[in-house]
């Protein structure tokens, strides 16, 4: 059974997760890892979605504000053994109804190119590439989208 908790980032499963999160973009990322890291501290999300599957912790997503009417998405991951089960798309669903009732029109987010499983996700759910946005602007692999929210 799928359940999903809002929490913050001080929820220890969500660090679990985030560490092996890391991990795999350190190898996917390669030497461009640390460029990419710098934008990826956890430390006062207020807005963090963990994914459990028959109470084990195998997924999570936060957002924070980009700007008045926007939310970033972050921090994405499901760990490889639990993939193909529409984790994913259940805790960026949950994510963007909390930025809706937050009040917010829209979710923006990066990811990596390399990151094939993201980018096919990100389409899946309704997301349209925009130009790179602010430290992102120039980097070869990253790729941003944005969806509207309802």
């Amino acid at each position: 059974m799928i359940t999903l908790t809002r929490t913050d980032s001080s929820n220890p499963d969500f660090v679990a997760l985030v560490k092996q999160l890391d991990a795999y973009l350190a190898e996917k990322d390669g030497r461009e890892h640390d460029f990419y890291n710098q934008f990826n501290k956890i430390v006062n999300l207020k807005n963090v979605v963990v994914g459990y599957e028959n109470g084990v912790p195998v997924a999570c997503g936060a957002i924070k504000e980009f700007d008045k009417d926007s939310m970033e998405v972050k921090r994405m991951f499901t760990k490889p053994d639990a993939r193909g089960k529409g984790l994913a798309s259940t805790v960026l669903t949950e994510l963007e109804v909390w930025a809706a009732e937050l009040g917010y029109k829209k979710c923006v987010l990066e990811t990596g190119k390399r990151q094939v499983e993201a980018v096919a996700l990100y389409n899946k759910q309704g997301y349209a590439l925009i130009p790179n946005y602010g430290q992102y602007i120039g980097i070869e692999n990253s790729v941003c989208f944005q969806k509207e929210l309802k």
